[in-house]
């Protein structure tokens, strides 16, 4: 009779999932979907942003850098305002400035207009993504966060992969102002739903009475500064552009001044002691060298695409969206193997997928085409989904609900500072690793060599019909077959090096110590 009844029990209250809430999170999921697709979606329509506004070369790189830069200091603020405001007015008022700022995006006549809806944008829609983090490890139970987590690891890292291919489909099929437009709909709706829906916690207004400023404006010019100068450094040979020098210089005095803050505030605008959690601050790490891979990659991929092979946008995000749907349908595969497999293997298993793809890129020539970049893209796409959803539940799936706010913006500020660090590198061996083979390939094109003026007559050929100028031509055409070969061997060179960065973090991954995951369920976010 025991086991009868004790068979017949229902599922306890803790372990089941609000239907209302659901719905709600879902929406907010959605919102920040938008926000991290909006980085990439713009990224691959420059050249037509630029050629609408009628902006330079110079100019147009701040389309996106004043995105980056708001963004990058609305994310660790973003917890301090759940806490005072609540998850509904935070959410809700973020998503609604970032689809208003995305209209005004769309109506910019000018490159000025659209640096300052560019920085507004990214500064409000900042606070959606790691609320959305903090809503999922709070008012859901612990038993659920094998279907909560493959979610929101999926939008985070598909958002920006497939960027690139809806920015070039937008872009071709309408024009470039609706790669703003298409979150007008869409956010008005968020935003209803967020206002409607959304009651998992209460506002506590005291907070404001100790608002730190001086911390407020110190961490701004901090990881403003910070963006900046890895944004701006690699094309601009580092210090030795005077902005570059500038920005690095108030980024130490701000980073001194918001340590002092953090240290001896009455109510530090940022809580650092959540790194003083193992798991935590070892997922934090994780998500911050994911953030190479994920930012990253989807930056070479493209670069190689454009400028080797000649690929149009368009075509670029067709090649591309191989890696999505490799993400798209690995989620739920991810989401189950955390019930089962030690997280420490399945990230290492992600880093070494990572490595594997990397090393095959190792190989790459001129004339590699969409099936030659097939398998590293799936390897790509299947890893970071490997990878995200149990960085994400060793980081904030065992801290108290309390603290799970604060977390959540260090812990999504340390992968996009990945981003932001692993393109500097990227860039500045991509530079100076094509500048070294270009000077080698020079060398060895030595006229004295038969091979060498073999292929000059051979080029030659096809000019005769130009007359005198059919020797400039040849030279021209030569020097441009150089410059491809040794921006070729450049790719292959950045993707040793990121093979070797994956590949050593898989083995680290097995000195540390396995995750105990807390018990018990959420909502204590109240």
């Amino acid at each position: 009779m025991a086991t009868a009844t004790a068979t017949a029990m229902p599922v306890p209250a803790e372990d089941k999932i609000d239907k209302r809430k659901l719905v709600a999170f879902l929406a907010m999921v959605f919102g920040m979907f938008m926000a991290i697709l909006d980085i990439q979606v713009v990224s691959a329509s420059l050249p037509q942003i630029q050629a609408g506004l009628g902006a330079s070369g110079d100019e147009i790189p701040w389309v996106q850098t004043a995105y980056l830069v708001a963004e990058v200091v609305m994310i660790p603020l973003s917890g301090f305002l759940s806490r005072a405001f609540s998850t509904r007015w935070t959410f809700a008022v973020s998503c609604a400035g970032f689809t208003f700022m995305s209209f005004m995006c769309g109506t910019a006549t000018n490159i000025n207009e659209m640096i300052i809806y560019r920085a507004l944008q990214g500064f409000i829609g900042g606070g959606m993504i790691p609320t959305v983090f903090a809503a999922a490890f709070t008012i859901f139970p612990r038993s659920k966060q094998a279907i909560v987590s493959p979610m929101i690891g999926l939008v985070a890292t598909l958002a920006p992969t497939i960027g690139p291919t809806v920015g070039g489909i937008l872009t071709d099929a309408i024009s470039w102002h609706w790669l703003f437009f298409i979150n007008v709909v869409p956010g008005v709706i968020v935003t209803l739903m967020t206002f409607a829906m959304v009651d998992f916690d209460e506002p506590d207004l005291s907070l404001l009475s100790n608002f730190d400023w001086t911390g407020l404006i110190s961490m701004a010019v901090f990881l403003g500064g910070l963006e900046y100068a890895l944004e701006e450094g690699p094309g601009h040979d580092w210090f030795a552009e005077t902005p570059v020098l500038v920005m690095s210089v108030l980024a130490a005095i701000g980073a001194v001044v918001f340590f002092a803050r953090v240290l001896l505030a009455r109510q530090p605008i940022v809580d650092l002691y959540a790194f003083k959690d193992g798991n935590f601050a070892t997922g934090s790490l994780l998500s911050f060298v994911l953030g190479v891979g994920l930012y990253g990659l989807t930056y070479l991929f493209p670069v190689y695409l454009a400028g080797v092979r000649g690929y149009d946008s368009r075509m670029i995000g067709e090649t591309m969206f191989v890696t999505g749907l490799c993400m798209f349908f690995t989620a739920p595969i991810a989401g189950n193997l955390t019930r089962f497999v030690d997280p420490r293997l399945m990230i290492a298993g992600g880093f070494i997928g990572f490595a594997a793809g990397t090393w095959i890129m190792t190989g790459i020539t001129h004339d590699w085409d969409f099936y030659e970049i097939l398998l590293p893209q799936i390897l790509r796409g299947v890893s970071l989904m490997i990878c995200m959803v149990p960085i994400s539940n060793i980081a904030l799936g065992t801290l108290p609900p309390a603290r799970i706010k604060n977390a959540s913006g260090l812990f999504n500020l340390m992968r996009n500072l990945g981003g932001a660090v692993g393109l500097a590198i990227i860039n500045t061996a991509l530079n100076k690793r094509q500048d070294l083979h270009l000077s080698r390939l020079g060398e060895a094109v030595n006229w004295s060599r038969d091979n060498v003026l073999q292929t000059y007559e051979n080029m030659k050929a096809g000019f005769v019909a130009f007359g005198a100028a059919a020797d400039q031509m040849t030279v021209s055409r030569l020097v441009g077959l150089m410059r491809r070969e040794a921006l070729v061997m450049a790719f292959s060179d950045v993707f040793l090096l990121l093979t070797l960065l994956f590949g050593l973090l898989s083995l680290s991954i097995f000195m540390l110590k396995k995750p105990q995951m807390a018990g018990g369920g959420g909502g204590g976010g109240h």
